[in-house]
């Protein structure tokens, strides 16, 4: 199964989409993480990239579409995949159909208060990037990752003023991809207005979701 993760920041995105991709057989892919990791080895691409970051600019679709290719012909692929944020714009949705097809877009939906409250309380782990939450996810030991024993840190972008802005670029760019996706009949709307809500209450509600999905 091929799916989308799609929602505001702070919406539940990577920890929904690390949690369902086992129960698929599935990875999870962040471009994120591929431009991090391109980097970290200073491929072709990596040092493409690098060179616009450098320079303060975004890395161009063509690039990030390139690394997405790559990846997805991989082996652990053959039964789908799961991008976590990504598309981000139409574009880059057009891009992608270019190049795989899309069984299922999964759309979080959480009320803006939540989010600001949820992303304000979050830590992630310096170490290996596991997200926790001091409310509703929190480590069995403070300031310490369950899964590799790293130091969880609050990001700088996980303030007020930064996530109102990020919210904000989310709803001119990327929130347009909802109206997109409703119109191709793969949208598939998953509600959490509740600030209690654990991970493992929400995702049975996915996997429901997912099992009606046909396949292409």
């Amino acid at each position: 199964m091929k799916l989308i993760f799609l929602g505001a920041p702070g919406s539940g995105k990577g920890t929904y989409a690390t949690r369902v991709a086992p129960h698929l057989n599935v990875p999870q892919i962040s471009t994120g993480d591929l431009l991090r990791e391109n980097l970290k080895n200073n491929t072709e691409i990596g040092k493409k990239a690098k060179s616009f970051m450098e320079a303060g600019k975004l890395v161009p679709d063509e690039l990030v579409m390139e690394l997405l290719k790559q990846r997805i012909k991989k082996d652990d692929t053959k039964n789908g995949f799961i991008l976590d944020g990504f598309p981000r714009t139409i574009p880059q949705a057009e891009q992608l159909e270019k190049i795989t097809k899309i069984d299922a877009v999964v759309n979080l939906i959480v009320p803006e208060k939540i989010i600001i409250n949820r992303l304000t309380s979050r830590r992630v782990c310096e170490k290996c990037g596991a997200i926790f939450n001091v409310l509703s996810l929190r480590p069995k030991e403070d300031g310490i990752c369950d899964k590799c024993g790293g130091n969880l840190i609050q990001r700088k972008d996980d303030t007020i003023e930064v996530i109102r802005d990020r919210l904000n670029v989310y709803k001119n760019q990327t929130e347009p991809l909802i109206e997109y996706y409703k119109k191709k009949g793969l949208i598939i709307d998953i509600i959490n207005d509740d600030p209690n809500a654990k991970p493992e209450e929400v995702l049975p509600r996915i996997l429901e979701r997912l099992k009606k999905v046909k396949t292409k």
